[in-house]
């Protein structure tokens, strides 16, 4: 995806919204009626039959009828391709749409070819209902046949278009480079390396934290709320600017410079999950508050560190040259005699108890899956209940 920043008009603005409105409503609908059926039941409609309910209510709607035809059908496509994707096990299963944090449409077919290029700087598209609408060049402008629109929780608004860029070429040289995320070092790379991911600065946590504070004492509904909840909201979009742009820099050098890629296989998703609820002997009916209060701090900065992300952009960048390895003992595994104990590892540093070997942890751990041993090991214990042995002839003396 190829994403630019819109420069709408505030009467554009008002057209996209209602854009976002119109998708929104059609992909809600959809939701209810496909939630709606029992289990075993067939005959749910699909996107034709759909897509023949959408006229009938644009002709019986008349606020229907005023938004654009095509972004609400590309909502139908995209809900029956969403629900494609969660029978097929690849995704989760389609949710509801909300004002406010799912602002978006999609533009597909010729009128998503036709875009112009203004200067050096800008370009326009053309949006149907809307007209014109300037974006922002950064760079080169891709030959797609289908582009989204979309408006994050600060306001501003994006365009991308669909292409699947180049991937990065290998160099050669047939290095090999392991991959140990973590949270105290975002990533360390069995070169030595360690990364650390930006996130909120100190002065920026402090102003948050009144912030939060005055949120708090905010009444519901009132416009001291809307904009102390905007001020959130930018301060968290800049830190999360921060980090996707530190992650496409950190992953295009290392789809650069070695031919080989291997990361941990971590399930993010439940490492990320809530823990459950402890009941306090003290307190009948009441739960240990501070298990569930360190598990939410620790999953704050597993979500920080943007784990998923940066393997997803090594993916996407290197495709056929990133390997997942099984994370177990990576880190308790002495990368140079092989000894593995759990008092190897003494938080961040690292010392074999038996060849006395010292390196931090957590490059330790990039060491080993570098080399591989968790693959090789779970290879050659399979090999070996693969193996038959042969019977025994013994004899009596």
């Amino acid at each position: 995806m190829s994403r630019f920043r819109l420069d709408p008009t505030p009467a554009q603005v008002t057209g996209l919204l209602g854009h976002c409105a119109h998708a929104r409503y059609v992909w809600n609908l959809a939701t209810e009626q496909w939630s709606m059926r029992k289990p075993g039941q067939r005959g749910i409609p699909g996107y034709a039959e759909q897509a023949r309910q959408l006229t009938a209510a644009r002709a019986a709607f008349g606020w229907l009828r005023a938004g654009s035809q095509i972004v609400q059908q590309q909502a139908l496509r995209d809900f029956e391709q969403a629900r494609r994707n969660y029978i097929a096990g690849t995704h989760g299963r389609p949710t509801w749409r909300r004002m406010g944090q799912h602002e978006g449409f999609r533009v597909a077919g010729p009128q998503a070819q036709r875009v112009e290029r203004i200067n050096r700087k800008w370009a326009r598209v053309l949006v149907p209902k809307l007209g014109w609408v300037r974006f922002r060049v950064s760079r080169s402008v891709p030959a797609a046949k289908s582009y989204r629109i979309t408006c994050d929780r600060v306001g501003r608004w994006h365009i991308a278009f669909a292409v699947v860029p180049a991937s990065i070429p290998a160099p050669g040289t047939g290095k090999v480079v392991g991959i140990d995320r973590g949270i105290s070092v975002s990533v360390a790379l069995s070169t030595g390396e360690l990364l650390h991911c930006p996130g909120i600065r100190d002065s920026e946590h402090d102003r948050l934290v009144i912030l939060q504070r005055r949120l708090a004492r905010a009444r519901r509904g009132s416009k001291r709320r809307q904009r102390v909840k905007s001020a959130i909201a930018k301060m968290y979009a800049r830190s999360v600017d921060r980090r996707r742009d530190w992650i496409e820099k950190v992953s295009t050098d290392i789809a650069r410079r070695f031919d080989l890629i291997r990361v941990e296989n971590l399930r993010i998703p439940q490492m990320a999950r809530r823990p459950r609820p402890i009941p306090d002997p003290a307190l009948p009916g009441g739960y240990l508050p501070n298990r569930r209060r360190n598990k939410a701090a620790l999953n704050r900065a597993i979500l920080a560190s943007g784990w998923g992300l940066l393997v997803r952009r090594l993916e996407d960048k290197a495709p056929t040259r990133v390997e997942r390895v099984h994370p177990a003992y990576t880190s308790q595994t002495c990368s140079r005699c092989g000894h593995r104990a759990p008092e190897n590892r003494e938080s961040q540093a690292f010392r074999c108890r038996c060849c006395g070997h010292r390196n931090h942890a957590d490059v330790n751990a990039a060491i080993n899956i570098a080399a591989g041993r968790a693959v090789r090991a779970r290879r050659d214990r399979s090999t070996r209940m693969s193996v038959k042995r042969e019977p025994q002839l013994t004899t009596s003396v």
